[in-house]
């Protein structure tokens, strides 16, 4: 199969194992603290008490989905759904043991009127990290600074699709591009002024009515539209009854579009600060993922679980969950840098990307600084380089 396309036809996927870790639940309307259950403490390096806030919010960029595995690892035993303020709060665990404070994941994307996650780092004051998809963290720069602590995924899982039986002959971006087909797209992207700068792309393609509604695609299979290499093309396949077919897809990676993907973040006026809590935390993080992608089923099993309990957020089902997983390790999107580490930043891969960036932004209005360094928005600074995946 070609590496540049893929069309998913997996019938006969295996039902997800629910790996039994003792992770229980209970709904909460008011926002009531997690339920107490007893817990080993964890060692003293991970030891968060003191060091850390109470309670460890982080403002997710979507909802719950299982591309934030390695967060929803850390969430104990006893977590509480909060459908109000549409969060889930538990004890922060690493490796199922208590660190001695909470985690709060909040949801993003329709949950908070589709506002970037760096504005409301900075109209709310508890949130202490935010998950920052690589080209937001350059684009933050310009008013809402945010450094970057760890990468969730090493490489972002978007993607253009296409109805195969439609365009055949499609295999990549630029296949696309040779077309006239309309290309659509959100309008807070920014990887399709990218593509159209590389000459991937003909700006006269660009369709920014994207709402994520799988309407537009069903009734008009030969446009070209975003979507994520670890939802899309599962859901439009098994869970989108009006089309029922495979997609084929591009991942934008392989167009060069080479952006860590939801990366925890800080506010860049908070780092000093937290910088005691970011020493102890961020490797838990690096861990967490590591641990996700070794054995994804019973944080799969209550990213499920936390979702099932808000009407508000889309379905999301254990075949999509256990999908993503597979696809997440399987394309290398979550996985090991050169120098075998999980989480760390490749600072020249990320200087690259943001010279390539800079002008595009500034080109849109944005006030990016010209003096702007991979240095100032991303950091090695809290991360251990010696925490990666051990087996296959």
């Amino acid at each position: 199969m070609n590496r540049n396309s893929r069309i998913f036809r997996q019938a006969g996927m295996s039902a997800v194992v629910l790996a039994t870790l003792g992770l229980s639940a209970c709904s909460s309307s008011d926002g009531g603290s997690a339920a107490g259950v007893p817990l080993e403490p964890a060692a003293e390096a991970q030891n968060l008490a003191g060091v850390c806030p109470e309670n460890v919010v982080v403002q997710l960029q979507w909802q719950p989905q299982s591309d934030m595995g390695g967060l929803f690892r850390m969430l104990g035993p006893g977590y509480a759904v909060d459908a109000d303020d549409k969060s889930v709060t538990g004890p922060l665990v690493a490796g199922g043991k208590d660190t001695g404070v909470d985690l709060t994941l909040r949801a993003g994307g329709p949950a908070i009127g589709f506002q970037s996650v760096t504005s409301q780092m900075y109209v709310d004051d508890s949130i202490a990290l935010g998950v920052v998809h690589g080209d937001q963290v350059i684009a933050a720069a310009a008013s809402q600074p945010v450094v970057a602590v760890t990468p969730l995924l090493k490489y972002s899982p978007a993607i253009l699709m296409w109805d195969p039986e439609t365009h055949p002959d499609w295999r990549t971006v630029a296949d696309i591009g040779k077309s006239d087909a309309s290309v659509v797209v959100s309008k807070e992207q920014l990887f399709p002024q990218w593509l159209v700068a590389r000459g991937l792309l003909k700006e006269s393609q660009l369709d920014t009515s994207y709402d994520g509604a799988p309407s537009r695609f069903v009734g008009d299979p030969a446009i070209a539209q975003q979507g994520f290499a670890n939802s899309e093309p599962y859901t439009y396949e098994y869970e989108t009854p009006a089309w029922d077919e495979p997609v084929a897809y591009d991942l934008l990676k392989d167009s060069g579009f080479d952006i860590y993907a939801s990366n925890v973040s800080v506010r860049a006026d908070k780092v000093e600060s937290l910088t005691p809590c970011l020493q102890r935390l961020v490797p838990i993080i690096q861990q967490s993922t590591a641990d996700y992608v070794l054995a994804p089923e019973a944080t799969n099993e209550a990213i499920v679980d936390v979702v099932s309990q808000d009407s508000s957020f889309s379905p999301y089902t254990e075949g999509e969950a256990e999908f993503s997983a597979h696809l997440l390790k399987d394309e290398g999107l979550i996985a090991n840098e050169a120098d075998g580490s999980v989480g760390t930043y490749d600072m020249a891969r990320v200087q690259g990307t943001v010279d390539e960036l800079k002008p595009i932004l500034v080109a849109g209005g944005a006030a990016i600084p010209d003096s702007l360094t991979a240095e100032q928005i991303y950091t090695n600074r809290f991360t251990d380089p010696a925490i990666g995946i051990s087996s296959p």
